[in-house]
């Protein structure tokens, strides 16, 4: 017998799970996904597997931080807009309040040994997070040889020949399109209804389930959110060239970070060489060493690895504040690239995740979304390897042999014996703190 179905949450309990993530989301976008996965698909059964893939496909196609539009579009599915502005915001804040202080630091008194110590111990634990999640993921939406090989072959353009993102996206959506057409049997999958497992405990969110009354997209709903998102937009950005002259280094990266919310395609790993090299080289923001530090604390930080573009305006406004104090000017200008950079993501998710939600059940979308989905896993195995890469082979190139253990460990822990996430990162963090202290000295 079937488990009975999860109770919906009220918003003040959503309220508090998506205030915990925020401070919980360590790893990038990869981490984040796992870390929703595994709170809201498994443990809290607040959405089913299809439907968390389903949403998730649509913001892997999207500009901007997947993890966030995510994270907005589930809170929007549980507690209509409010619920999306919650879960959005409520996932950045923390990251944000964080990384404003540990850069005020970095470019007042440099790096601080205790906080680089803990960030040491977390790497490897969210490389166990993320590896967990690529297994339990792909256990999932790769359920035949077809699925496997698209993730697979989207594995190595990725890895290998560094195929841009979007490409691979809209090649696995045609295999999948045409193959729900000629050999359906294989891509339109019905095994991923969690509803129909006699076992599975069903979610609230299920995929069985009706889409809620308030997801039904209309053309005055649809006006209302494009009219009201572009204006809190875009109102900051005026109102600093207003003040301050449309020369003022706060006033360019409103702008600059605006439009590289609507290009950017493929998440924080594809835009950051292009601001890498427009802050950098173009404008002459901060220095290319400024720019890995910055890259630094924000893969070590709870929240989207995107907020290193909080970082770059953070330093950028420092170095170049016109006649403002230096602090204010950080201030304003991690302010306004955060704003530019996270306010689009709402406009994305309220206006078409209406639409995407009303598609659920067409063969056509869903072949080609299962093939996405299997496309996806690729790349989250890829940012997995990449990440491995960079935890236990560090600059110089030899083993960290303290990052193999507690990855492995943890690893192990969370597949095995089902450890939670926040004792994984909790322990880890400590762990890098006495490792640091008591045998690096």
């Amino acid at each position: 017998m079937r488990e009975p179905s999860a109770q919906h949450p009220t918003f003040r309990e959503a309220l508090r799970f998506w205030l915990k993530l925020g401070f919980i989301s360590f790893g990038g976008p990869t981490g984040q996904i796992a870390i929703m996965h595994a709170e809201l698909v498994e443990k809290r059964r607040w959405i089913s597997e299809a439907r968390f893939l389903h949403a998730l496909n649509y913001c892997m196609l999207l500009p901007g931080p997947e993890a966030t539009q995510l994270a907005t579009y589930i809170g929007w599915l549980l507690h209509r807009t409010r619920g999306g502005i919650a879960a959005g915001a409520l996932f950045v804040l923390p990251s944000a309040v964080i990384l404003w202080a540990l850069s005020f630091i970095y470019v007042s008194f440099g790096t601080v040994p205790w906080i680089a110590a803990v960030f040491y111990g977390l790497k490897p634990a969210v490389l166990a997070i993320v590896a967990a999640a690529v297994i339990r993921i792909g256990k999932r939406a790769l359920k035949n040889e077809c699925l496997w090989s698209i993730a697979g072959l989207s594995f190595v353009a990725f890895y290998f020949f560094n195929a841009p993102f979007p490409l691979i996206l809209a090649v696995a959506g045609l295999i999948g399109f045409l193959g729900g057409r000629w050999w359906p049997a294989k891509f339109i999958l019905t095994s991923h209804d969690d509803s129909k497992s006699t076992d599975a405990p069903a979610a609230v969110l299920d995929d069985a389930s009706e889409s809620p009354l308030h997801t039904a997209p209309s053309l005055a709903r649809a006006l209302k959110v494009t009219v009201v998102s572009l204006a809190l937009w875009w109102t900051p950005v005026l109102l600093l060239a207003l003040w301050l002259g449309s020369s003022h280094t706060l006033v360019r990266e409103g702008i600059f970070f605006s439009k590289a919310a609507m290009v950017t395609f493929g998440g924080a790993y594809a835009v950051l060489p292009y601001v890498s090299q427009q802050a950098v080289e173009s404008q002459g923001w901060l220095t290319a060493p400024q720019m890995l530090d910055g890259l630094g604390l924000a893969e070590t930080t709870p929240g989207p690895l995107i907020m290193v573009l909080q970082f770059v305006g953070f330093v950028g406004a420092w170095q170049h504040p016109g006649h403002l104090p230096p602090l204010l000017a950080a201030t304003l200008g991690a302010a306004i690239t955060t704003w530019t950079t996270f306010v689009p993501c709402f406009l994305w998710i309220f206006l078409g995740a209406p639409h995407i939600e009303q598609m659920r059940r067409n063969a056509a979308i869903t072949s080609t979304l299962s093939a996405v989905t299997a496309a996806v896993v690729g790349v989250i195995l890829n940012l997995a390897v990449w990440f491995g890469v960079h935890v236990l082979f560090p600059a110089n190139g030899s083993i960290d042999w303290f990052a193999a253990a507690v990855s492995t460990v943890a690893f192990v822990g969370m597949i095995r014996w089902k450890w939670g996430v926040i004792p994984v990162i909790l322990g880890a963090g400590i762990l890098g703190v006495i490792y640091r202290t008591l045998v690096v000295g």
